[in-house]
């Protein structure tokens, strides 16, 4: 697919992330552009097709647009921005008053997400996704990769959806509509595998990292946790069965933050001694 060709001119940087930069508009509010760093070209093609499927099947998400390239040869994918949103975490950080009714709300979203059963020969399986960076990584041993590999086959399948980077900052709200963004990892399978990512950014991300990615202090990101674990397993686990249940499941996302970061993790690698030990 060519991509088509747009000047940077007509808009203006709104925000960043691990994998590009994004960016409104100058004069039309409907239209946002999502820019990755340069030398990546066929992520965001990869990307806007999953969107666009993703987008079909009713997940509720941002309209995409068109695979782009600007006058400096970075690549990305425009989309039909969502007006006024805000997002969990900066909404969080903004009015922690609010924490709980943000937290459940966010809850209620994942549980529709997670009950949204897909057609498997559309999108990739989570534990292939999982088995895959497990192979690729670099840091951990043949023993440790065996046995991670051994848990990752034990958790029960399912065909339901996966959001793949489940943070409270790839949610957005309006007065009346909620989206989730972001979704180049979507695939299908265990929602375990997913909502590791919430506890891993409430609970184990350090003070600094919140701050700065999340716009809040830790207490308040935990508290978020506190208030999203009961709506999403329900009351009859206690948090501290709820952490022993998720703790594995975001000690794996390890191997989607090494591949990031190039370098080993020891401080999320704590999450997996229940199956390394």
């Amino acid at each position: 697919m060519e991509a088509l060709r747009i000047s940077l001119d007509d808009y203006i940087l709104s925000g960043g992330g691990a994998n590009g930069e994004s960016y409104d508009h100058k004069t039309d509010p409907s239209i946002m552009l999502k820019l990755y760093f340069p030398g990546k070209i066929q992520q965001p093609l990869d990307e806007m097709k999953l969107a666009r499927k993703v987008y079909d099947i009713g997940i509720p998400t941002p309209e995409p647009g068109e695979y782009v390239v600007t006058d400096d040869g970075r690549y990305g994918i425009r989309f039909r921005r969502v007006v006024g949103k805000v997002s969990y975490s900066r909404a969080t950080g903004d009015h922690p008053e609010n924490t709980r009714q943000y937290a459940e709300e966010f809850a209620q979203m994942c549980l529709q997400l997670h009950s949204t059963h897909i057609d498997t020969t559309q999108f990739e399986n989570v534990k292939d996704r999982y088995h895959r960076l497990l192979t690729e990584n670099p840091f951990f041993t043949s023993d440790e990769k065996g046995k991670i590999g051994r848990f990752i086959d034990s958790v029960p399948d399912a065909d339901t959806a996966i959001h793949g980077d489940l943070q409270f900052s790839n949610a957005i709200f309006t007065a009346d509509k909620r989206y989730f963004i972001d979704l180049g990892d979507f695939c299908y399978g265990n929602p375990l595998f997913d909502v590791g990512m919430v506890y891993l950014c409430c609970v184990l991300d350090g003070e600094d990292f919140i701050r700065e990615t999340f716009h809040m202090e830790k207490a308040t990101a935990f508290r978020f946790w506190e208030h999203f674990a009961p709506v999403y397993f329900g009351k009859n686990l206690t948090l501290n069965e709820i952490e022993t249940i998720i703790k594995p499941f975001a000690g794996l996302k390890t191997l989607i933050i090494e591949r990031d970061t190039h370098c080993p993790m020891p401080e999320f690698r704590a999450a997996l001694d229940g199956i390394l030990h």
